[in-house]
């Protein structure tokens, strides 16, 4: 006997179901779906993110919409529900819910599908992805193998390289570790107890990344850094806007690489000023909240893919972008409360290094986070794309914009539309400019007489009680790169 739930649904409810698009979370079938094609639905879901299915929602002959045309008894759904337990294997990884509405005599199935640990395959033996509004089979060995990188089920830290022992024997970067190993021991012993060394003595991955000098060169464009500094806050950076002498490439072992990349991110960025509330200041993040993610870029990426990891430094911002999708059940939302380690050889022995990068095992990012408030800058955002991860550290206040310019004008004489929009974070100029006007409503600024038009700056109103001794003529400053 299956468990579901029975679920009472209104006319609202039926039509904002009936009139949703089918995307990568949702999909529509008829009742007399095939066990077979709703099974690549449940395996396609199960593989990418999870999702939801309506069993008893028909659609019209031209396609146009979709309408209610469920079953007569929850029997009928047997079926239905016996495939997508045949497939995901758990109980945990579906549900089902029996919707029911008063305005109809049937019912319709709802099964919602989680994102699952294991690869699932449809009845045809085949895992399928969801991509769109398609199931899409991964149907070679590459593509098998990719998504089993992808749930983080098998690691590319384990695969066998070009290099062997006699390439890497004199690595000073091996023979240093090794001084300092416990137990004492020797370069090849080492390797050969770590597992990182096959019997013909080639080494895997993950030991060329953490003990060859320069890995980049045995694994080209699958474990360097790509530096850019682009002079905008838009969205994406182009040729015109990136600075002269970027990108910048950063090589080295595992533990260079997070540290070098770390620094000179840092020294870029404070290479720019902006205006604060003091005046012209270094824009600053805290160096814990870049080196962590950077480090979890480096430490987490899928080494299978060929692409560096790319930081790229705006105006208003730093983006880090690492290959791979987060692995298994990690997403945005649990990523600071769970754990699941995509190449856990790597996290385990870079940690035995001195002053190893990731000394605070599993609290990386939390601290990375944490950082971030205690300079009140917002919280980076987490994005899990199809084929990267990208992490947006924003150079943006906590604070409300009319805060951050009141804050402004305790050492500022006046402040205009293009000052404002620099230290508030904001990019619209109308936008600013509605935040001039909600504090000349509360009486707290009024225009600086005879500026006018782009022209125009704003100055605390002598009724507020505040800065009454300044003077027309004292101008604020700004400075961008």
């Amino acid at each position: 006997m299956f468990e579901y739930r029975l679920v009472e649904y209104n006319k609202d409810d039926v039509r904002k179901i009936l009139e949703a698009e089918e995307d990568w979370t949702m999909d529509k079938k008829g009742k007399d779906i095939l066990p077979g094609k709703l099974s690549k639905s449940i395996s396609a879901f199960a593989n990418t993110n999870g999702g939801e299915l309506y069993i008893g929602l028909s659609h019209t002959k031209d396609k146009s919409q979709y309408y209610w045309d469920g079953c007569n008894n929850i029997e009928s759904f047997n079926q239905f529900m016996d495939i997508a337990c045949s497939v995901c294997k758990s109980f945990d990884d579906c549900t089902f819910e029996v919707c029911e509405c008063s305005a109809y005599q049937t019912k319709v199935l709802h099964i919602i599908v989680q994102k699952t640990l294991q690869v699932i395959c449809a009845v045809d033996n085949v895992p399928y992805l969801r991509v769109g509004a398609q199931n899409i089979p991964q149907n070679t060995p590459e593509k098998r193998r990719q998504l089993e990188y992808d749930k983080g089920i098998y690691s590319y830290e384990n695969e066998l390289t070009s290099c062997d022992f006699e390439d890497i024997k004199n690595s000073k970067v091996l023979n240093s570790f090794v001084k300092q190993a416990v137990p004492h021991t020797d370069s090849f012993n080492w390797l050969s107890s770590q597992a990182l060394m096959a019997k013909d003595k080639r080494i895997m991955v993950a030991g060329v990344l953490l003990y060859s000098e320069i890995p980049q060169t045995i694994l080209p464009k699958h474990c360097g850094i790509r530096i850019m500094r682009y002079h905008t806050d838009r969205k994406e950076g182009t040729r015109e806007t990136l600075d002269p002498g970027f990108p910048i490439s950063i090589e080295g072992d595992l533990c260079t690489l997070i540290s070098d990349a770390t620094q000179k991110t840092i020294e870029i960025v404070e290479q720019a000023s902006v205006i604060g509330s003091s005046g012209i200041e270094s824009k600053k993040y805290p160096e814990v909240t870049l080196h962590e993610i950077i480090a979890n870029a480096v430490l987490h990426r899928d080494y299978s893919i060929a692409a560096d990891i790319q930081i790229r430094i705006y105006t208003d911002r730093i983006e880090i972008e690492s290959p791979g999708k987060l692995p298994g059940h990690i997403t945005p939302k649990n990523i600071l409360h769970e754990q699941l380690a995509r190449n856990g050889k790597i996290v385990r022995l870079i940690s035995k290094f001195p002053s190893p990068p990731n000394k605070d095992v599993g609290e990386g990012l939390n601290t990375a986070f944490e950082a971030m408030e205690l300079m009140h800058l917002k919280r980076p955002i987490i994005v899990n794309g199809e084929k990267s991860v990208k992490v947006l550290i924003r150079h943006e206040r906590l604070a409300d914009p009319e805060t951050v310019v009141l804050d402004f004008l305790k050492s500022h004489s006046s402040i205009n539309n293009s000052e404002g929009r620099e230290i508030t974070g904001i990019t619209d100029t109308i936008k600013m400019k509605d935040v001039f006007i909600r504090l000349k409503e509360k009486g707290l600024l009024e225009k600086v007489p005879g500026k006018r038009g782009n022209a125009t700056r704003w100055m605390m109103a002598k009724s507020s009680g505040e800065l009454n001794n300044i003077t027309e003529d004292e101008t604020g400053q700004t400075s961008l790169y």
